[in-house]
């Protein structure tokens, strides 16, 4: 048997202590990423992700699903609309193969699909007429008002939460966001909840004129704190693999701050960046300290 040369023993620790460039680069893709391809479910809704007016999708999460693959996969990768209510029925019914729209972790929804790690902490905004002349400034105010007519999203967690804290459904009517905020200037209803990054992105349209976000506003209140919604890309239960690679080149890009800088460019705040601690097993079961659009 031929002996190592000194050279070759010193390359093989050198490759053992610092592993190559392209191995840190990426891990190893799911085989069926790299031949199938995947099909990402948005809902058409800013800033979360959406078709711009030149028709190319563009948003928090496309910009983050295509930092998180890279160019190459992305190549593989192609965004879906799909209605708000039929994002988890069509994850599970294999029509598309990952949800990334702002959807919030609950423990309801981690019975249906998997969840990756948090990304951004969203909290109830409220949008009214300008000068709200109804004063609007918690659920209580509008719990308490009965002349007052509100609008929410269909499975939304903030519509949840309103009526957690006391406004009856009866009072509520149910919208995409679109069709609630042309509801709410036409006079149709008084107040629209949205989570507040969705009241960002529509105060942030140059057509959006004649509304604001109630502010100062209280949300719902849990255990003594604002519950809060952290959003997550969901993936079906079975597709470990393709999760387990998401989480991992998620995790890079957290960590080389090109999350931060996409979740900047789309209105975020540092302050509505998930805690890195924070799981979506925590979430899940219940454990987390502050709560779950």
């Amino acid at each position: 048997m031929r002996p190592f040369s000194t050279f070759a023993v010193i390359g093989l620790l050198l490759a053992l202590l610092f592993p190559s460039a392209s191995t840190e680069a990426q891990s190893a893709p799911p085989r069926r990423l790299t031949q199938d391809g995947i099909l990402v479910a948005i809902h058409n809704q800013a800033p979360w992700g959406y078709v711009d007016k030149a028709g190319a999708v563009v948003g928090f999460y496309p910009d983050l699903i295509r930092a998180v693959f890279g160019p190459e996969l992305m190549k593989k990768i192609h965004f879906k609309v799909v209605d708000w209510p039929a994002l988890i029925p069509s994850l599970v019914a294999h029509r598309v193969d990952m949800v990334a729209s702002g959807m919030a972790i609950t423990p309801q929804r981690c019975k249906q699909v998997a969840f990756s790690s948090p990304d951004v902490a969203i909290g109830d905004g409220v949008l009214v007429r300008a000068g709200n002349p109804l004063r609007i400034h918690s659920y209580a105010d509008m719990a308490a008002n009965q002349a007052i007519r509100m609008g929410g999203g269909r499975g939304s967690t903030n519509t949840e939460n309103a009526v957690k804290a006391g406004v009856p459904k009866d009072r509520m009517q149910l919208f995409d966001v679109e069709t609630g905020v042309a509801a709410l200037k036409s006079g149709r209803i008084d107040a629209l909840t949205v989570s507040t990054a969705t009241a960002i992105a529509v105060l942030a349209g140059s057509n959006e004129k004649g509304i604001e976000r109630a502010l100062p506003f209280t949300g719902y209140i849990e255990s003594g704190r604002p519950a809060l919604s952290y959003a997550a890309v969901a993936f079906r239960l079975e597709d470990h693999d393709l999760l387990d690679f998401y989480e991992t080149e998620l995790r890079k890009r957290q960590l080389d701050g090109t999350v931060s800088k996409i979740s900047s460019r789309y209105g975020f705040s540092p302050a509505e960046m998930a805690p890195s601690s924070l799981t979506a097993d925590a979430i899940c079961s219940g454990n987390a300290e502050e709560k779950q659009e």
